[in-house]
């Protein structure tokens, strides 16, 4: 039980201060508490972060700081991406997806360590109206966050983490929107696409262990919140530079186990 509180808690933690991350380490962090593999970890690392997201949701809402008509259109087109992943998991061998996993995991690190506060563009094609402070909507804007969608819902299904990865580092590519702004419309969108892919993982016959699910669930709810609290109070550069070393530790440990158990057949 205090392996998945502490592990719910570092998870949410995480997502609350970057709006990114979480997922990418609940899938491991079930995967070594609980002997289970990507597809049965997936759904429930998927649950948790989904709800945690709600919680940030939430905030940003109530704080305007969410640009929930970009949200909403990065859901809707990520939707049917998502329900391709999910299609694609359950019919691809275990030891693949936790390859795929595993390469994800460092095209993430490397995204950390090279200099993400350089993403920001001076002249991105998706601007806000500084009078407004709503998206300036025109065909390549909607063009260039459907593809946002697209990627981060076909993940989200298969690989059950999110997609928060993509998100941030492509909202901070192609808007001007700041920081705490990426990050809580972000959360929206893991809330609006996860929430949707739990419910065809239940379509698709998979059953939740109750306990397991509560217990991480709840500890990555309050890790959120917890994140949420300290994010203006402490360098992001750290944060982040803490979460690709694990990143790249973990996805090592699951890159040698796929490879010892492809070469054992």
């Amino acid at each position: 039980m205090w392996i998945l509180v502490v592990e719910g808690l570092a998870i949410g933690g995480l997502l609350g201060l970057t709006g990114a991350g979480g997922g990418i380490l609940a899938v491991p962090a079930l995967m070594a508490s609980q002997g289970w593999t990507v597809a049965q970890a997936a759904p429930v690392g998927l649950l948790a972060v989904t709800f945690s997201a709600f919680i940030g949701t939430l905030q940003g809402l109530f704080k305007k700081i969410v640009r929930y008509r970009a949200a909403l259109w990065i859901a809707l087109i990520g939707i049917p991406a998502s329900h391709f992943g999910i299609w694609a998991s359950v019919h691809t061998s275990p030891m693949w997806l936790t390859l795929l996993f595993a390469l994800v995991m460092f095209v993430v690190a490397y995204r950390l360590f090279s200099h993400p506060h350089e993403d920001f563009l001076h002249n991105p094609p998706c601007r806000i109206n500084p009078q407004t402070g709503k998206f300036q909507w025109d065909i390549p804007t909607a063009l260039i966050l459907g593809g946002i969608g697209i990627l981060a819902g076909f993940l989200t299904g298969l690989l059950g983490v999110g997609g928060g990865f993509v998100i941030v580092p492509a909202l901070k590519k192609t808007t001007n929107l700041d920081l705490h702004s990426i990050v809580a419309t972000s959360l929206m969108i893991i809330f609006l696409v996860g929430g949707l892919s739990i419910g065809l993982h239940m379509m698709e016959g998979f059953v939740y262990p109750a306990a397991v699910t509560f217990e991480f669930a709840g500890a990555c709810i309050l890790g959120l919140l917890l994140g949420r609290q300290v994010v203006t109070r402490i360098s992001t550069h750290y944060v982040q530079r803490i979460f690709a070393i694990t990143v790249i530790l973990v996805a090592s440990l699951m890159f040698i186990k796929s490879l010892k158990a492809i070469f054992a057949l």
